[in-house]
């Protein structure tokens, strides 16, 4: 018999001898390769499967324009496109656009918002809506507003809408600011010729109902003022006085009626707004123009790049910013995650080198007077030691290999249970692991080892 071929039956021989003690060296490795397995294919799907969840909860990119003037108000259809397949360029990407109008409900001012439904619905999964999406002739209405007004799905609703409420003496003004759930918090409305001025003070990360809309009643009485319904403005000697004043129309309650189609409960800022068609609004207006927002729910991984790309393309006359609390959230919980990952793998790694270490000790141990006889019979403290190793190094193997299949059965139950999605088995992962926990098993017997070489054969004999 060979060398090698003696060798390992050596080996098997003393695996098999000690079965108990090689299971527990086995199970050792098992819990440790199938906690880590399973902790690290999360740590990897966490990522992707929270920035889907995240997504889901609106949108995490916002595009406005920049400047606007004469009808080419807002981000026209042809800048929408080219600003999406930009985003879409860098990943999946859901996207809506807002169209924002003053308008007036029972002479009280509120905000209308053009949009597709379809889009809408599609980006912003959180919404809760009591009833239909808008369509033709029906509006979806906030719970700010439903509940003012006393409004219930079905009801009839009056929108007016003037052009002087509108109005606009400056250029495209768009604000961000931190710490709020959705893209319409995040931004004010484009002021333009046919938005108003009112709109570019907005602080669209508190709520949008507590817009100033108070300038109207200026440009009511404003000589220029015209209705989008046709009917011209009156100038001061036309209009009828009252005490030698000019009366204001402020309660003036003409407009088109709409149905309720539904009302939309966020928690938001979006209880405070009317939700349209863009048809519909198109014709409230009598004038078609651009849109205000753009709200994107972007799937790269890198935003800011996206971010700083449209910025730096300024013949598109728009500029984009990501929406603050969606990206810090996400990054937050991942940043979380994925301490507690390292954390409780260090924990399961010392445990792991503790369990395999104390198992090789006392096979070492009980295995005191093979080693010292085999050494007085001429056999090299470093042959001894190989054979320790390769026996560790099998331990390992059989345990990372068991520990790997469990590991990643877990994770996939964990994802389930928890993201309702599945994730894919990724064999350099498993491969990694399966190594990694041989080689754990060879560290861990490293202290036994070297004792087991240490060993004086006379002594041992000398006991015997």
């Amino acid at each position: 018999m060979t060398n090698t071929g003696m060798f390992f039956r050596m080996l098997f021989s003393a695996v098999f001898r000690r079965r108990s003690r090689a299971m527990m060296a086995v199970v050792a490795s098992l819990v440790g390769a199938a906690t880590l397995f399973c902790l690290a294919m999360i740590c990897i799907a966490v990522p992707q499967q929270m920035n889907e969840e995240m997504r889901a909860y609106g949108a995490n990119l916002i595009v406005t324009p920049t400047e606007s003037t004469g009808d080419k108000a807002g981000i026209d259809e042809s800048m929408v496109q080219h600003t999406t397949e930009m985003v879409k360029a860098k990943g999946s990407a859901k996207y809506a656009t807002y169209r924002y109008e003053n308008v007036r409900v029972n002479a009280s001012p509120y905000v209308m918002a053009g949009v597709d439904a379809a889009q809408v619905k599609n980006l912003n999964h959180h919404w809760v809506v009591d009833g239909k999406w808008p369509s033709s002739g029906k509006v979806l209405v906030g719970r700010d507003i439903a509940d003012a007004i006393g409004l219930k799905v079905g009801s009839a609703i009056t929108i007016g809408y003037r052009a002087s409420d509108n109005a606009s003496s400056t250029g495209t003004s768009a604000s961000s600011n931190e710490g709020t759930g959705s893209a319409n918090d995040e931004t004010s409305s484009s002021s333009s010729q046919n938005s108003s001025s009112d709109m570019q003070g907005m602080d669209m990360s508190g709520d949008m109902a507590g817009m100033d809309m108070s300038g109207s009643s200026s440009s009511d009485q404003s000589s220029s003022s015209q209705t989008s319904n046709g009917q011209s403005g009156q100038s001061p000697s036309d209009q009828p006085t009252q005490d030698g004043r000019v009366s204001s129309d402020i309660m003036d309650t003409s407009g088109t009626e709409f149905r309720v189609a539904g009302i939309v409960d966020t928690g938001g800022s979006e209880d405070s707004i009317i939700y349209a068609t863009n048809a519909d609004v198109n014709k409230l207006t009598g004038v078609t123009r651009g849109v205000d927002v753009i709200e994107y729910s972007a799937g790269t991984s890198d935003l800011a790049g996206l971010v700083s790309s449209i910025n730096e393309m300024t013949s598109m006359h728009v500029k984009a910013q990501q929406v603050t609390k969606i990206t810090a959230s996400d990054t937050r919980i991942i940043t979380m995650l994925q301490t507690l990952f390292w954390v409780v793998s260090l924990v399961v790694l010392v445990l792991t080198l503790v369990g395999v270490g104390t198992t090789i000790s006392s096979i070492v141990s009980q295995r005191r007077n093979e080693i010292g006889l085999r050494k007085a019979l001429g056999a090299s403290s470093r042959a001894i030691g190989i054979e320790f190793y390769v026996e560790s190094v099998f331990y390992g193997l059989i345990g990372g290999l068991i520990g790997t299949a469990i590991g990643y059965g877990l994770a996939s139950w964990l994802c389930v249970a928890v993201f309702e999605r599945s994730i894919g088995f990724n064999w350099w992962l498993a491969l990694i692991s399966v190594v990694f926990s041989a080689l754990v098993a060879v560290v861990a017997s490293i202290p036994p080892v070297h004792r087991a070489t240490r060993i004086d054969p006379a002594v041992v004999l000398r006991e015997e």
